[in-house]
């Protein structure tokens, strides 16, 4: 599939996962899939929970300032340090809002080079954007190269323990390391980055506004929090209604697949198939007439039905399904109960701007009958490399109680 993904090459690297096939792709998901083990997650819960403090600490310091922020830019941060600790056992301090850091503030301006692109147009039509994106790729390749080959020397040399994702990789890897083994780590470690990152700071910005505008979920979450059957509805129902990422998948020419539709049976031999989650997650004909509302408690209902009234698996795919689903899921699942039962309990949010809530002449929040707040003004998403809020998910934050780290 390197067509489908061929425009992000800056980002993800010409050997990348994404864009891999056949026993290629096979090669790359077995060396890594023991790094995203749940059961070796689990050991980097004191790294999650180091870098989610630093979280709180910058949500109380927006909480006593009163001072206005983007949710995503938070929220991004922190699970950059996340992913970054967990696949390389590297500290960048992204959090750090007074100390901005050479190499995530080169990432993300890499990133926005591709922000405003509402096509992918060739490099000729853009010269000056294309030559910017290889020079801060080239930034951004030296870093990571250089991580690499620590990694190497330390696990080979020194003995060092680390289980980073990076480190587990390379457990099976014979004595000498080539420049295309260094290569293709770099493009995975591109990869898990960006994927990483931002997808999990997309799905907890829009759960966080979700469940600011629908008091009796954050209730809830707030009552269940003891055993996360709160947290854990309500992730599954904003990746249903957000989902963060999306598949492409390409067919062979000669293979012989067709789909069947309510509008007849379509060839799609060699042809790209945009498979669009937030079409297929928000089907009245399976989500009725509640398909376009945040209602998590749907997924809790759903454990006691059977047969029809059961939501089909199929019906929710964020992750997407099969053997190439997202290697990450479980760490992104990790990471959102863990931040959500940290920041659910202790803050609450106020959105500003497009989406904020409508009120009374009494300064009160209107509710609609379906128990959510009426909104002034819609959000929605707008592709910026992934389909991020379009404001950033402006807020302000207060304090519910104060609490020691």
């Amino acid at each position: 599939m390197p067509q489908v993904y061929g425009h992000m090459v800056h980002v993800t690297g010409p050997t990348s996962i994404l864009g891999a096939d056949g026993e290629e792709w096979k090669k790359l998901r077995k060396r890594f899939n023991a790094g995203f083990a749940p059961q070796h997650l689990i050991t980097f819960l004191p790294h999650i929970l180091e870098k989610s403090f630093a979280f709180l600490n910058n949500l109380d310091y927006f909480a006593t300032t009163g001072r206005p922020f983007s949710l995503v830019k938070l929220t991004g941060t922190l699970t950059f340090d996340i992913i970054t600790s967990v696949t390389m056992d590297v500290d960048f301090g992204a959090q750090k809002m007074d100390q901005p850091n050479e190499f995530t503030s080169t990432y993300h301006r890499l990133l926005e080079t591709y922000a405003s692109e509402q096509v992918d147009l060739p490099w000729f039509f853009t010269p000056y954007k294309e030559w910017k994106r290889r020079q801060l790729a080239k930034r951004v390749k030296e870093t990571l190269t250089s991580i690499v080959q620590d990694a190497y020397t330390n696990r080979k040399h020194q003995g060092t323990k680390s289980r980073s994702v990076l480190s587990l990789s390379l457990e099976d890897n014979s004595d000498a390391i080539t420049r295309g083994f260094i290569d293709e780590a770099y493009d995975q470690l591109s990869t898990f980055l960006f994927a990483g990152h931002d997808t999990t700071s997309i799905l907890l910005s829009w759960m966080f506004y979700e469940l600011s505008r629908t008091p009796h979920a954050m209730q809830a979450v707030r009552d269940e929090l003891d055993n996360l059957l709160g947290p854990a509805a309500a992730i599954k129902e904003t990746l249903r209604l957000w989902p963060p990422a999306g598949t492409a998948r390409l067919t062979k020419p000669g293979a012989g697949i067709k789909v069947q539709t309510s509008t007849g049976e379509y060839d799609l031999e060699g042809v790209g198939v945009y498979n669009c989650a937030i079409m297929i997650q928000r089907d009245p004909e399976v989500y009725g007439d509640t398909a376009n509302d945040f209602v998590p408690e749907r997924w809790l209902q759903n454990e006691t039905m059977t047969g029809a009234k059961q939501i089909p698996s199929s019906a929710w795919r964020p992750f997407e399904r099969g053997p190439r689903n997202c290697i990450g899921q479980e760490l992104a699942n990790l990471e959102a109960r863990l931040v959500v039962a940290l920041v659910a309990p202790r803050y609450d949010f106020v959105k500003i701007g497009l989406g904020e809530v409508a009120v009374d002449g009494a300064g009160q929040p209107i509710s609609d009958e379906k128990g959510h707040y009426k909104v002034a003004s819609e959000m929605y998403p707008t592709r910026k490399v992934t389909p991020k809020p379009v404001d950033g998910m402006m807020m302000r934050v207060s304090l519910r109680y104060r609490a020691t780290n």
